[in-house]
């Protein structure tokens, strides 16, 4: 019996395989053939140094607990490590920011700029129409000209065949996090 239960596990994780291997090269709805072994080699393969590009299309926003609100554009690049998660200040970009009350009066905006990558997270979907996107999770450190700093932490989902990711943005600025974020469309591009 012990061995039944091995075995629909082990078919349960080759079939899970499978279905991201898939995701990768088109979307859920569309028939795909296996590229598993595809799959198997670029997940285990050590990875090397890459240039990304990043894009928030339009504006973002996230709010805090108390329903203080930031407003965000941008765009840039960074050297994402060849381990993946490490730090990088071979950062550009930044982009526009506002920030606002709970009764939504503008408080304050100006402009950021990226200083370094704390963590970036490659994940395995893309837009076929789009040559060289991808999903993933970056943590920047950014400056606002205000003087403050923070975090910018960009998620880009493409599917939603993995749970745990989200599409948009969560901002902190000095001591405020705002933590909740809302929908807002985003990508990654491998530039190299």
């Amino acid at each position: 019996m012990e061995g039944k239960g091995w075995d629909a596990r082990l078919l349960g994780v080759v079939a899970m395989a499978l279905a991201l291997a898939c995701e990768s090269r088109a979307p859920i709805s569309a028939p795909a053939t296996s590229r598993a072994s595809e799959f198997s080699a670029s997940a285990a393969a050590p990875t090397a140094a890459a240039h990304i590009g990043w894009e928030i299309f339009g504006s973002a926003s996230a709010s805090a607990a108390d329903g203080l609100k930031i407003i965000v554009t941008g765009s840039g690049t960074f050297v994402a490590p060849a381990s993946a998660g490490g730090i990088s200040s071979a950062v550009t970009g930044g982009g526009t920011w506002e920030t606002r009350d709970a009764s939504d009066a503008v408080t304050g905006s100006g402009n950021y700029g990226v200083t370094g990558l704390v963590r970036w997270e490659p994940a395995l979907a893309s837009v076929p129409s789009i040559p060289g996107s991808t999903a993933g999770l970056a943590i920047l450190r950014v400056e606002y000209d205000d003087g403050s700093a923070g975090t910018l932490t960009i998620s880009c989902r493409i599917s939603n065949a993995q749970p745990g990711r989200f599409e948009g943005v969560t901002v902190s600025k000095g001591f405020v996090d705002f933590w909740n974020r809302m929908t807002s469309p985003n990508l990654f591009h491998i530039l190299n």
